[in-house]
């Protein structure tokens, strides 16, 4: 792969991009580090994967985008498929000028941190499906590292395309913690119980240090319909045992999530554009925002039903959103619906 693109650098000009198309297949992604089973890198960690990204940095090009394609459009509409993440990837490259200067490790993650965000905002407001978002967001990441001559280890030696990625994984991560910090506590709580158990039972002590340590009473989310609570055990309410939306609940961005994503399984776009037109545009943000990170958590633990059900609401968000907008009508500076 090595020789083929350096041929290809050879007769690239300058001045023009060159594209690379790249097939992921469902088999060849990896959940886990073989060294560390806590070091999820999901799709980015495949042997491939590395070994093409590697060759086209060392063949002298710098990564300036990745743009994932729908390719598997079938197998994606499949909730139980093992195809159903698999994604398909175009790269674009320029050649690196050739004064191009090492740079350490620290000033790497410097320049990655000051230019992963802000790329990470502008993919979420693009509505990019959350199955895709690792994909592009290793387009400017793996800018800041290939338009380097070289990336310094502490010891000297180069940083492989590996660890690149590990940190790529790793600072997105920290992007969704940090969104997971501006939501209310009722929902961060939601949050750290759906990552341990999902949908199912938890011990009642355990979700009480929790519940604790954020200042919520898990009685008054029991109220709400979030949870059902018993004397030995908690559990998060699955979608088909919540309440019918009331406004009176909005403020939970957990609860409004789960309720928009069951008013879309159950009636598509038209059912989940009646629950968004009757909470605020905050609220809306915040759904969005936590769709994408219950996504993340989801993939990540192997749960595909959860994962899919979350990609696809995100997926078709414009729709849903465009949809709330038409319902809203401003008359005489107050808010009625159609």
């Amino acid at each position: 792969m090595l020789r083929t693109f350096r041929q290809v650098h050879e007769y690239t000009r300058e001045d023009i991009p060159v594209t690379i198309y790249y097939a992921f297949k469902q088999s060849e992604t990896s959940t886990e580090d073989e060294d560390d089973p806590n070091d999820i890198t999901a799709v980015t960690a495949s042997t491939g994967w590395e070994t093409m990204l590697s060759a086209v940095v060392n063949a002298g090009f710098c990564i300036t985008g990745t743009w994932p394609i729908r390719t598997e459009m079938q197998n994606r509409a499949v909730g139980m498929n093992t195809n159903a993440l698999a994604s398909s990837i175009v790269l674009v490259c320029r050649k690196r000028h050739p004064s191009a200067s090492f740079v350490t490790r620290k000033d790497f993650l410097a320049t990655l941190r000051r230019e992963l965000k802000p790329a990470l905002v502008q993919l979420q407001h693009a509505n990019i499906a959350p199955v895709d978002l690792a994909q592009s967001a290793i387009g400017p990441g793996m800018a800041v590292y290939s338009r380097n001559g070289k990336v310094l280890d502490a010891d000297g030696t180069p940083m492989s395309v590996r660890s690149a990625l590990q940190i790529i994984n790793q600072l997105i991560d920290e992007f969704f913690n940090e969104q997971e910090g501006d939501l209310d506590s009722e929902s961060r709580f939601c949050v750290d119980l759906f990552s341990q158990v999902a949908f199912n039972p938890i011990k009642y002590g355990t979700a009480e240090v929790l519940a604790t340590a954020k200042s919520i009473s898990i009685s008054k989310l029991a109220q709400a319909g979030v949870l059902t609570s018993s004397k030995g055990s908690v559990q998060l309410s699955c979608r088909d045992d919540l309440q019918e939306f009331s406004v009176l609940n909005s403020n939970v961005t957990w609860l409004v999530t789960q309720q928009i994503t069951k008013a879309f399984e159950k009636n598509g776009i038209d059912g989940a554009t009646k629950i968004l037109a009757r909470v605020s545009g905050t609220m809306a943000e915040n759904a969005k925002a936590l769709a994408y990170r219950l996504y993340t958590i989801a993939e990540r633990k192997g749960w595909a039903t959860e994962a899919y059900a979350y990609n696809v609401l995100v997926s078709s968000w414009m729709d849903i959103q465009q949809g709330a907008t038409n319902q809203v009508k401003y008359k005489e500076g107050e808010l009625q619906f159609e």
